[in-house]
């Protein structure tokens, strides 16, 4: 790996870490936590009539349980759990299987209950991501290890930075745009290098993405979206300091980091297909070098806009299915503040893609003749 890239590397992330620190709550109330349990036998299941619903039974599971982590690790308890006939989803649980519990003790310590939380499923997707990485890591080699590298320092950024100070009340749209422009240009520079092509890739996204939410800003307002059209937003609503939450800028946030992958891959893509036709062709001009880069973003554009409407259209589909059960009228459908949101987010998206495609043939056709001129100049 280049020593620069590598220096760049170490300094983001001690950047990132002592950011995460300063901001970090250090008063946060301690909250319990589930541990994890070995389902040993299923004791009995009893079946009852709901005194709520005629019709409807709930059945009694009585589950003896293996504590298998925390300081009660190998402790044996019984647990009841219940599963509702009227309830789409129940947690039924088979011998064997692994389980998160939340337990109730007394005074001393002492275990008096225990709740089935879930099915314990991390250990399959900590495979799965295993997977992931190994296969970057043998089919990619040095950008596979470049791309794992991108892919924790994105994660971080989100999940430890720009999540939690949006509630601690930090405006979601300034975050979102610095942090965006943070994992943009890490991400390109670390992928690519410190070069032309980097940085024509990095002002090309930027511009898409901020293009993306403009419109976003301004359509939301036109169109009176509230960013509350979600059960999830519902909910959010109703924590400790959900008034205070800018749900129209979390909306904006939301379309920025959707449509940020997609857009970033545009941009390198012409940006890296230009610097190949100019190295191929070194007497091209700067207007030939940008219909060069428009020719090749055309390809490029019709797919990954499918992309980003197929991305949002699968995330949605159990609602559009239960629209269509219903035989919901069309425009009922489009004017719901959800159905709107997330057309918004299609194509706002789709928009800021589009327009990456001139700024980043125009940036990295000038940047490689004017540097090159110059160079020239000086011979």
């Amino acid at each position: 790996m280049d020593k620069k890239i590598f220096v760049f590397i170490i300094l983001i992330t001690m950047i990132f870490v002592n950011f995460n620190v300063v901001f970090a709550d250090q008063n946060a109330e301690e909250k319990p936590e589930p541990v994890r349990a070995k389902v040993l036998e299923i004791l009995s299941e009893d079946e009852q009539e709901t005194s709520y619903a005629e019709g409807e039974t709930t059945t009694i599971q009585t589950i003896e349980l293996e504590i298998t982590s925390g300081e009660d690790k190998g402790e044996k308890i019984i647990v009841e759990n219940h599963v509702d006939s009227m309830f789409a989803y129940n947690i039924v649980v088979e011998e064997n299987d692994d389980v998160l519990v939340y337990l109730e003790k007394d005074e001393s310590g002492e275990i008096i209950q225990g709740y089935i939380s879930e099915i314990a499923r991390d250990k399959y997707l900590l495979y799965l991501g295993i997977i992931f990485f190994l296969l970057l890591l043998i089919i990619g080699g040095l950008k596979g290890l470049k791309a794992i590298i991108t892919l924790l320092i994105t994660a971080f950024a989100v999940l430890k930075i720009m999540l939690p100070l949006i509630l601690k009340g930090y405006s979601p749209i300034y975050l979102s745009i610095i942090v965006s422009i943070c994992i943009i240009t890490v991400t390109l520079v670390i992928i690519s290098g410190f070069n032309r092509k980097a940085l024509a890739a990095i002002i090309g996204t930027t511009g898409g993405v901020l293009v993306a939410g403009l419109i976003t800003l301004i359509i939301s307002e036109l169109a009176s979206l509230t960013g509350l059209g979600t059960e999830e937003a519902q909910m959010l609503s109703l924590v400790e300091q959900g008034d205070s939450f800018n749900f129209k800028g979390i909306l904006f946030s939301g379309i920025i980091l959707g449509a940020l992958g997609a857009v970033m891959d545009v941009s390198m893509s012409i940006a890296s297909s230009i610097n190949e036709i100019k190295i191929a062709n070194p007497e091209m001009t700067t207007k030939q070098l940008i219909k060069s880069g428009m020719n090749v973003g055309k390809d490029i554009m019709g797919t990954m806009s499918n992309t980003l409407i197929l991305a949002y259209s699968g995330g949605s589909i159990h609602l559009m299915l239960l629209f269509m059960a219903h035989d919901f009228n069309i425009i009922d459908i489009i004017n719901r503040d959800m159905i709107a949101s997330e057309i918004l987010r299609a194509l706002a998206g789709s928009i800021g893609l589009i327009f990456t495609v001139p700024i980043t043939a125009i940036v990295a056709s000038n940047l490689y003749n004017k540097i090159n001129k110059k160079t020239s100049s000086k011979h």
